[in-house]
This record gives C-alpha cells, sequence and structure tokens, in this order.
C-alpha cells in the first residue's frame, strides 16, 4: 500500500525557487506520439485538448498508471499470501500478517498514524521536499540525482528517473518501452478499478466469477 501510494505521488512537481527552463509541451495528441496506440488512437470524446493543459494530464495518466501497476501487483500478492515481516503499529500489537487480503478492509484496518505517516511522506516526495533533503533519511524511498528526481517542466511527462534508471538511444526502442508503460498503466487501472467493483458487489476481488454466494460460477455452455 506504502509503495503504491508513493508511487501515486512520486514528487511531479518541479522544487521551489528552480531556475526557469524551456518546457516541453505536452504529446499524446497526434498519430505516432507515445500513448497513441490502437485501437483507439487519438480519443478525445470531450474536446480536452483545445481546453486543458494536457501536459498535466498527460503527467497524471502515467503517474496513475504507476500507481495502479503497483496496487494491482499490491493485490496479487497480499491474495497469495505475501506478508512484510514485523509489526504494522507496535502499539496496538497489529502486524503485516494480521492486516486482511480485502482491499476495503485493508484501508479499514490500517490504523490512523499510519494513514498519516503515508500522508506526510506523499506530500513530501510530491513537493520535491525529499529529493532535496539529504538530511532526510526515509530508507523506502529513493531520492537524490541518483536515484529519482522531481518532474519539472523541461522534462518528458514522467521523467522523474536518476542516473540509474534505463535510457534507451534508440528512438524506435524508445517508443516501445513508453507506450508499452502506458498501456500496462492504463490497464492497471482498469484491473484496480474492477477489483474495487468486485469486492463492492460483495465477491472475490480477483476471482469474482463464483456468484455472490461463493458458489462454483455458473456453465458457459450446457
Amino acid at each position: 500500500m506504502a509503495l503504491s501510494l508513493y508511487a501515486a505521488n512520486a514528487a511531479f512537481s518541479a522544487p521551489a525557487l528552480a531556475p526557469a527552463r524551456a518546457p516541453i509541451q505536452a504529446t499524446m495528441f497526434s498519430e505516432g506520439d507515445v500513448g497513441v496506440t490502437p485501437p483507439l488512437g487519438v480519443w478525445d470524446p470531450l474536446g480536452l485538448i483545445e481546453k486543458r493543459d494536457m501536459r498535466r494530464y498527460e503527467i497524471m495518466e502515467i503517474k496513475h498508471g504507476r500507481s495502479a501497476m503497483l496496487g494491482f501487483l499490491h493485490i496479487i500478492a497480499i491474495h497469495a499470501g505475501v506478508r512484510l515481516p514485523g509489526y504494522l503499529s507496535p502499539s496496538q500489537d497489529l502486524k503485516f500478517a494480521d492486516m486482511p487480503s480485502g482491499c476495503f478492509a485493508a484501508l479499514e484496518a490500517t490504523p490512523t498514524a499510519g494513514w498519516l505517516a503515508i500522508m506526510v511522506v506523499t506530500c513530501m516526495t510530491e513537493t520535491g521536499a525529499i529529493a532535496n533533503r539529504p538530511d532526510v533519511n526515509v530508507p523506502i524511498l529513493p531520492r537524490g540525482p541518483y536515484w529519482g528526481e522531481p518532474q519539472t517542466v523541461d522534462k518528458e511527462p514522467g521523467d522523474i528517473g536518476g542516473e540509474a534508471w534505463q535510457r534507451y538511444a534508440d528512438p524506435e526502442v524508445k517508443a516501445f518501452k513508453l507506450n508499452a508503460e502506458r498501456n500496462n498503466g492504463r490497464a492497471a487501472m482498469m484491473g484496480v478499478t474492477g477489483c474495487l467493483i468486485h469486492e463492492l458487489l460483495g465477491v472475490d476481488a480477483l476471482y469474482p466469477t463464483g456468484g455472490l454466494g461463493g458458489a462454483a460460477p455458473p456453465a458457459i455452455f450446457s
């Protein structure tokens, strides 16, 4: 959960007092752009391209896609029985192993202090405070120019990687990798949404076909 929230807020704001840089315009709005993929291509049913700051929308889509990919992997791991060792809240004698596997049940079981800690960390990453404070040591968060950097106007949308992140010089390979990330993020957003809807309907998030009463799935062909 913490990793998913971190990815969703991974410092997409420029640091304060940063020098002015030439902004990079949004892409994804004509054939051949990264993110314009079959079967929809340029899909803008509400006509937002001409009305809104689409660079912001593109950054948001990448951010939410990365968050959803981590979140969906989290759901799979939790349902598979994977648990971190140790305590989530020593004061409440709550271990990670005690956390329920349900999405909403896990949200409700997280202590208030845990949510406050998550909010503080995500606010610091969103503003770039952690990346720009070498004296701040949060072991689970990569920071600094080597591991990660804030999103700035002179970088392509989603480029928060530091020196250790993979770069692709070949334009075709780079476009393929970025399109794969974008499509996987879109699929993961739909997947996480589906898991939440399944639980709201009273069935298992990952295996909803057993029916509301948990019976065997109905036969497709009789």
